[in-house]
């Protein structure tokens, strides 16, 4: 045999084996090992922190998990009213989080609770923000009706515990996703160790709480800069990487942490005709081209089941005088709205999609739904704004002196921020200059309200030249009521009595879906769309809070706790 052959047959072996090791100990290598620079992440000594152990959202109390996907949005199987404001067109959802029931009273009151204990109404300085949060209950009155018992009994007594909560407006749903998030926040970092436990009973006041955002961007003056709960004896030992002195390295959680869950808010309109659909288990052609009519299989109200045949699936109006039936054959089991879970849920898990109550969603009502401009995650009602920076270049926090307070089109005062959130500013060209993405704080009305709209936006010949801020009022032509309030707080009300008003949509009205208790069969359906103004509230309008998810599309079977 050539000994040379041999030779190179064992360096070819040797070299083989070891490329074959090398591969190996490159795929086997520690996730905190920076595949960059080949630095260590988390180092003992310090360096950059990571969660390099994170696998997946955790879903926030109260959720259910919606996959996204693609679905034909504005599909309807009648269109009776002659609306033309639902054509179909198709649109892909990213996946989120959504109750999996609307708000009940016993969730709110919680909010109401929290708000009375932090911000006494008996103090002057903070009476208004307790009385803005109220629900109206008065929404339960009718002129050749009695109904109080359900104004004086609907929002706290136990027998309605777990009933949707109505008339609280848009905005309240707003500030409530807004209050619900902070607080889930703040269970989240005590368990972690960041914070100190039950600090959200006992350290909590109008100078001291909690938010969100000030603990990412300022941590430090969160709870009113209180250190002895955001750094708690014991602490962080099982969250914060150590020197080798052992000291924390971290004291704050980050966002690179993990830890911090997201934010609660309104579902948009797109998510939220998405998620009635209930399209997680059904993939026929038919469902696929958006001929499915209601948040369960079947072209019908009534059940087909032995059992429960029909009975109805959701509670609505079935005709004339009827809101449930005869008694003692009470077919949809409800007479106004009914406890929260009392039918059975769509695919998703979701409850009520369909009757019970209308759902407040995230979008300023416009007619049309723009698609050709956008067909994903699609939203109207973007205003962009920042954190708003002092002289020493550090985020401004709201104290209680700072407080701002909005005067409604009803006449309620309503804070527009709460102490301990950071003062937010509208953007400017700093962040707009050159971008094509988008070039103003306010995008509401982008291709549908402002002057670049329409040919005939400035012949409604409006006396009120106030620019973007009045462009819709202009286009649509709606009435220009004013309130504001005098030095003494006396409210001064000019009402619009011109007969050349003939629209009622603006800037300020939010699109609700679904029917409710109230409506006939036709609003049942998850494609209709009504609006409503944002500071109102009605006996039939309730909401459901959604969250967005980070990270892969789908869940990973093998995860338990989502």
């Amino acid at each position: 045999m050539d000994m040379r052959k041999v030779i190179t047959f064992k360096t070819l072996l040797i070299l083989a084996l070891s490329l074959a090791a090398f591969s190996c100990k490159k795929s086997t290598s520690s996730k905190n090992t920076s595949r960059a620079t080949g630095w260590q992440i988390n180092d003992r000594e310090g360096g950059f922190q990571y969660n390099t152990r994170f696998e997946e959202q955790e879903t926030a109390p109260g959720l259910v998990f919606i996959e996204g996907g693609t679905f034909t949005m504005g599909r309807v199987q009648d269109d009776v009213m002659h609306d033309w404001n639902n054509t179909p067109n198709q649109q892909h959802v990213q996946s989120f989080y959504m109750d999996e029931t609307e708000v009940t009273n016993v969730m709110y009151l919680e909010y109401l609770d929290w708000i009375k204990r932090v911000y006494p109404p008996t103090d002057e300085n903070f009476r208004a923000i307790y009385h803005g949060a109220l629900p109206d209950t008065l929404v339960w009155r009718n002129r050749l009706g009695f109904n109080e018992i359900m104004t004086e009994n609907y929002l706290r007594h136990p027998g309605y515990a777990e009933y949707p909560v109505v008339g609280v407006s848009w905005i309240q749903a707003v500030e409530f996703a807004n209050w619900r998030s902070d607080r889930v926040g703040e269970m989240a970092l005590q368990k972690a160790g960041y914070t100190k436990r039950g600090s959200h009973l006992t350290d909590v006041s109008a100078d001291a709480t909690f938010n969100i955002d000030t603990y990412i961007n300022a941590p430090t003056l969160t709870y009113g800069g209180n250190e002895e709960v955001i750094n708690p004896e014991g602490g962080r030992s099982r969250n914060a990487q150590l020197d080798a002195d052992g000291n924390p390295i971290n004291i704050y959680a980050k966002r690179e942490s993990g830890i911090i869950p997201l934010k609660y808010r309104l579902p948009t309109e797109a998510e939220w005709e998405y998620a009635a659909l209930g399209l997680s288990e059904i993939r026929s052609y038919n469902v696929y081209r958006g001929r499915k009519k209601y948040p369960w299989d079947g072209q019908y109200t009534r059940a087909g089941k032995r059992r429960i045949r029909g009975d109805q699936l959701a509670n609505f109006k079935q005709g004339k005088g009827d809101y449930g039936g005869i008694a003692g054959w009470s077919d949809d089991g409800a007479d106004i709205t009914n406890e929260v879970k009392s039918y059975d849920p769509n695919d998703y898990g979701l409850y009520d999609m369909a009757g019970n109550v209308a759902e407040w969603v995230a979008d300023v009502y416009r007619p049309i739904v723009d698609d050709e401009f956008n067909d994903f995650n699609y939203f109207r009602g973007n205003v962009y704004t920042k954190n708003s920076i002092d002289e020493e270049g550090l985020v401004q926090v709201v104290t209680p002196e700072d407080v701002v307070y909005d005067t409604l089109s009803t006449g309620k005062l309503v804070a527009r921020n709460l102490p301990g959130e950071i003062l937010q500013v509208p953007v400017d060209e700093e962040e707009t200059y050159l971008r094509t993405n988008f070039d103003k704080s306010n995008e509401i009305n982008f291709r549908d309200g402002d002057r670049r709209s329409s040919r005939y936006f400035e012949s409604f010949n409006d006396e009120d030249e106030g620019g973007e801020e009045s462009a819709t009022r202009k286009m649509y032509n709606s009435p220009k009521h004013r309130i504001e309030r005098d030095s003494l707080g006396n409210l001064i009300r000019e009402y619009d009595r011109s007969n050349t008003r003939t629209s009622l949509i603006n800037d300020n009205v939010r699109v609700y879906k679904g029917g409710s208790w109230k409506d006939r069969e036709y609003w049942l359906d998850p494609a209709q769309r009504r609006y409503y103004p944002e500071d109102m509230a009605t006996d039939y309008i309730g909401f459901r809070c959604a969250m967005s998810r980070v990270g892969s599309k789908t869940k990973r079977k093998n995860k338990t706790k989502n």
